[in-house]
Formats: structure tokens, C-alpha cells, sequence
């Protein structure tokens, strides 16, 4: 074997003479006889190599995305890349000892303010793992605000999240039941709330949008509902820039995703959970809270105001075991907020909803669609119900170069044939024409 000089002097300092000897501590029978790699290439060779192998990848860019159901394709300014790419922020990491990180303190303070704003409940902690962690740390927290074994979930709900939640109560004793939602409108129907708000029932948790896209209109009669009962709403932070917030409406947890305020799609994570609650609930809140104060010179400071994680406090008295949250992708999401502003983020939602009106019309008058599937305002999802199978149609749109929505057979069994679409400001008049062409072809 020839050896590098840079790797004949490494072997004389360690005072060996050969790459053999350097190994010797390793037994025959396990040493694998060396890697069997191609030769080495310069970079434009490597540059071109692996352009090749990529060039079989089926992106977002390059292919129309109607996927959605939880994670969006939304545009993020190159200024947010360049603000999380710098290497104060990126190799941050969590701030154990958050004095000497005020950089990313003053960032997650910042995100806290912005999504408080958004969702106008009174504190908002600097992140979870993503919306269905949120959910399950949500169940949690109801069970010890309101007492009980029982949690309910609105049916039009993620089955992921669902799963989610399952596994958290599960450890803590915590019974979860589904409440149907209406056929027609795909919101919650109230009958049933009615019938399993019983005694042992420590909340409620729906969305609004939902997974199918409604927006809910039965806020005051939920609330009378569940009386003293914690009511938890989940959102998509970017309605709320044209919504009326879940804080206003009476709301005690409100759980999400900033993912659509500039985090990329990245093959569906990471993410970043949103989690916040009135303020008379926050010693029962999971996670962290960044508070601004004043140094010994009475200059602008930010610390850690609540720390209930086991990782700062005794086990016993922690709400959470979070560990790492997504502070990096905080920093994203307030980056994003303040680069678009209050009027650039109203744009860009009328834009969603703009799309999703236009593209769920066009599906409507092509024979053998029925679109959207509920009567009810939406965002930028809706529900496609066919006379073809929704597996089918899914099949033939990615031989199109077309990825298509999410098919709900697998999961909603009364939703037979039925597709969930999503559309944003990302996609233009040309990948509309795309999809509904394609659709057309397979009436």
C-alpha cells in the first residue's frame, strides 16, 4: 500500500512502521479485507457524477407537488437561508448556559413574540418537535389542568398525530376517543361531542383547518360544550394571517407547525411544533420560554424564564422529557416573519386561498369529480371524491410526472375514492393545467 506523507508521518510519530502494525489490535477473523471504492475523481468529475445519480430524483421543482397533508411547499426568501446558514446560529445548538447565547435567545424570543401574535394566546413556548409531538404534550397537559382519563380527538384529524397522541397517553393512563365529523360538512359534529363529554372527559382537541380542509365555524358551541373542560385547537399558522386566531376564540392550548414559515419540505422533517396557552396554564406547559430582562448594567437581556423539562429541573416536577427542540428552525421561522412582514404574510395566504378556489372549480366541472367533497370554507386543501380509485389516479399522475394528493382510503374507509389536494402560492397557472389535464385524461 502506498502511503501519503501526510500518513507516513502520523505511523513515525505513533512510532509504528507500517499501516499493519497501526491495526494489529484487531483480530483476523473480523477485519473486513479493505473497502472495495472506485477510484478517486477530480471535483468536476465528482460534480458531474453525481448530477447524474440526481438527476433521477423527482423534486418539487421539477415535478408539480399536490401532497400537502401536513407538510407544504412554500417559498422561502433567500435572506431566511442565509440568516439560519450563518455559523453563530447553526453550531448554537441548544443554550445550556443561554447567557452566553443572547444571539439565540433574542431569535426564539423574537419567534415566541411573532407566533403569541399569530395565535393570540398569551405565551408560546420556542418550539416542539413538530405539530404531533405538540398534540401528544397537549393531552398531557389537559389531563393535568382538568383532571380525568379521557381525551377526545376530532376524527378529521392526521392519523399520524393520532398515533402520536396514542403513544403519549398511553404512559400516563389516558384513554383517547374519536368524535365524528359530519358527512357533509367535514366539521365536527356536535351531537357526538355532546354525547362523549361525560364526566372523566379532561378535553377535546380538533383543527381548524382541518386535515381535510375546513375551516371551523362551531367555535362558541364547542367551548359551551366542553364547559371548564380544556379545549385545544390545532392550526396551520399560515390561515392565521387571515383567520381569526384560536386565542380569540377561546382556545386554552393551541398546537402547530411553523414548517410553512421557512422550513423546506426535506422529504418530511424535521419540522418545528408549535405549542402555546393561556397564561395561567404556563406552569403546566412542556418545553422552554425565553423572557427579555436586564443585565448588571441595566442593558437589554434575554434568559430562560421557564425551564420544566427533566433536563433542568427534578424529574418528578417536569412536565415534559423534551430534549432537544428545533431552535434552529425557530430561528427560520421568525427570519421568515420578519422578512415577509404582516401585509407580505396576508398576501401570500390570499394567494393559497386564491389557488385552492381556482384549482378545486376546475376539478369540479370535469366529469366524474366531485370537488370540493365538503360544503365548507377552506384554506389551501381540499377533499377530491371520483368514480376511479383514488389509488389508481395517484399511480397514473406520478407516471405523469405529477405527485398528487394523499389518498384517505388507506385511513378514512367511509371517504372511499377520495384524495386530499394541496395548493399554494408555489404552484402556477401551468402546474394547475398540468394536473387537471391529466385528470381529464383518466375520466
Amino acid at each position: 500500500m502506498e502511503l501519503s506523507k501526510c500518513s507516513l508521518d502520523m505511523l513515525r510519530t505513533l512510532g509504528l512502521k507500517s499501516v499493519e502494525e497501526l491495526f494489529s489490535d484487531i483480530p483476523e477473523d473480523v477485519r473486513t479485507g479493505g473497502l472495495k471504492l472506485p477510484d478517486g475523481m477530480s471535483e468536476l468529475e465528482l460534480r458531474r457524477e453525481l448530477g447524474a445519480i440526481l438527476s433521477s430524483n423527482k423534486t418539487a421543482t421539477s415535478h408539480p407537488n399536490f401532497l400537502g397533508a401536513g407538510v407544504y411547499n412554500h417559498f422561502i426568501p433567500a435572506a431566511v437561508k442565509s440568516i439560519v446558514g450563518r455559523s453563530e446560529f447553526l453550531t448554537s445548538y441548544t443554550p445550556y448556559q443561554p447567557e452566553i447565547s443572547q444571539g439565540m435567545l433574542q431569535s426564539l424570543f423574537e419567534y415566541q413574540s411573532f407566533m403569541t401574535e399569530l395565535t393570540a394566546v398569551d405565551v408560546v413556548n420556542c418550539s416542539m418537535y413538530d405539530a404531533s409531538t405538540a398534540l401528544g404534550e397537549a393531552v398531557l397537559m389537559a389531563n393535568r389542568i382538568s383532571g380525568g382519563s379521557r381525551f377526545l380527538v376530532s376524527r378529521a384529524v392526521s392519523p399520524e398525530k393520532k398515533a402520536v397522541a396514542r403513544t403519549y397517553a398511553k404512559g400516563a393512563d389516558i384513554k383517547i376517543a374519536e368524535v365524528k365529523f359530519e358527512p357533509e360538512t367535514g366539521l365536527v359534529d356536535l351531537e357526538d361531542l355532546k354525547q362523549k363529554t361525560v364526566d372523566g372527559v379532561c378535553g377535546f382537541y380538533f383543527e381548524t383547518p382541518n386535515f381535510f380542509g375546513p375551516i371551523e365555524t362551531k367555535w362558541d358551541e364547542i367551548r359551551q360544550v366542553l364547559g371548564e373542560r380544556t379545549m385545544v385547537v390545532g392550526t396551520n399558522p399560515m390561515s392565521l394571517a387571515l383567520l381569526r386566531p384560536p386565542g380569540e376564540m377561546g382556545a386554552d392550548i393551541v398546537v402547530g407547525d411553523a414548517q410553512v414559515f421557512g422550513t423546506p419540505m426535506s422529504l418530511g422533517g424535521p419540522t418545528i411544533g408549535v405549542f402555546g396557552c393561556k397564561s395561567e396554564h404556563v406552569r403546566k406547559m412542556p418545553g422552554r420560554l425565553i423572557g427579555m430582562t436586564s443585565d448588571l448594567d441595566g442593558e437589554r437581556a434575554y434568559c430562560m424564564t421557564l425551564q420544566t423539562r427533566e433536563q433542568h429541573i427534578r424529574r418528578s416536577k417536569a412536565t415534559s422529557n423534551i430534549c432537544t427542540n428545533e431552535a434552529l428552525l425557530a430561528l427560520a421561522a421568525a427570519a421568515y416573519l420578519a422578512v415577509v412582514g404582516r401585509n407580505g404574510l396576508r398576501t401570500i395566504a390570499a394567494k393559497n386561498v386564491e389557488n385552492m378556489t381556482a384549482l378545486s372549480s376546475r376539478i369540479a366541472k370535469i366529469k366524474g369529480y366531485r370537488s370540493p367533497r365538503f360544503k365548507a370554507a377552506h384554506f389551501n386543501e381540499f377533499v377530491v371524491e371520483s368514480e376511479l380509485s383514488s389509488g389508481k389516479i395517484h399511480k397514473e399522475l406520478l407516471n405523469k410526472g405529477i405527485q398528487g394528493g394523499y389518498v384517505l382510503d388507506q385511513d378514512f374507509q367511509d371517504l372511499k375514492n377520495s384524495t386530499l389536494y394541496a395548493t399554494t402560492e408555489m404552484h402556477t397557472r401551468a402546474d394547475h393545467d398540468k394536473l387537471v389535464s391529466a385528470l381529464e385524461e383518466l375520466t
